[in-house]
């Protein structure tokens, strides 16, 4: 066999980079093994390629017409290779000019493009200071967002059923020490031992809590700017959690009269459990 006539099994560093230049891989291959020998015959081509019988032809075709080989007329046909220099630099020529014309298409495409943009800019839904969420970890994701947003105050009516249980959550105590932090509670949180230390720390840290026998629903005002509620089905009910945020100042301070309200007829923790022990010790 004659020197270089061994299968072609490395070069896969120059395979990538004719593909990179535009060649398919099995062109990149044929391309290599045509510059080892003077000229081949398409069999020997493929052998020497490791690429299929039945592409070879088209493959070698897509060279010869791309100008990486010519043909040798015979009995049967030879083909070869064009020398390395004038062939990459003709890859590298072909690959600029497709750059140059995706340069232009991308230009024109900006021009027509950028009119709908402007126009877009002054379009905006009617109710997009509205969400509505569904899902608990997205719950608690955003309302983690809304606080540390918080310039100055945030007030909360707490009840069941909990995103985050109060004995869980750590970021509320890192708001309730730098900010105004007020809380109603039920006082159905005296059921749970848990909930009462969490109930706790968060007084401890400097929260203002009140307690009262039953809370209308889950709520969250924060710089009289954004409220977050829960929204129970009225006729179906059930424990899932349905939040609502909306950025309305006017709502927000609205409803903060409703907080205030219930917030004056609360009682305070130490009144709270001290009603809880009687009434436990009573039944």
């Amino acid at each position: 066999m004659a020197p270089y006539d061994e299968p072609v099994e490395d070069g896969q560093q120059h395979v990538e980079q004719l593909s990179r230049l535009g060649l398919t891989m099995y062109e990149a291959k044929a391309y290599l093994a045509l510059i080892r020998r003077g000229s081949s015959t398409a069999a020997e081509v493929a052998r020497l390629a490791s690429v299929p019988r039945q592409r070879i032809y088209d493959v070698l075709a897509s060279l010869v017409e791309r100008g990486l080989a010519s043909t040798r007329p015979g009995r049967v046909v030879n083909y070869v290779a064009s020398p390395p220099d004038s062939a990459i630099e003709r890859l590298v020529s072909d690959r600029k000019r497709a750059v140059e014309e995706l340069e232009r298409g991308a230009n024109v495409m900006i021009g027509e493009l950028a009119p709908a943009y402007e126009e877009g800019q002054g379009v905006t839904d009617p109710l997009d200071y509205i969400e509505v969420l569904r899902d608990r970890r997205a719950i608690n994701e955003r309302f983690a967002e809304l606080q540390d947003e918080i310039k100055d105050e945030i007030l909360v009516f707490t009840k069941p059923p909990y995103a985050t249980p109060p004995q869980e959550e750590e970021k509320g105590l890192e708001v309730t020490a730098t900010h105004t932090a007020r809380s109603v509670y039920e006082f159905s949180i005296f059921d749970d031992p848990a909930t009462i230390e969490g109930v706790r720390r968060f007084i401890d840290a400097g929260e203002e809590g009140r307690f009262v026998e039953e809370l209308p629903l889950k709520l969250v005002i924060i710089d009289e700017r954004y409220v977050m509620f829960g929204m129970e089905d009225p006729v179906a009910g059930g424990s899932d959690l349905t939040m609502v945020v909306v950025e309305h100042p006017s709502l927000a301070a609205t409803i903060k009269v409703a907080f205030e309200t219930i917030w004056s007829q609360g009682l305070s923790f130490a009144e709270a459990y001290e009603r809880f022990a009687a009434t436990r010790a009573a039944s």
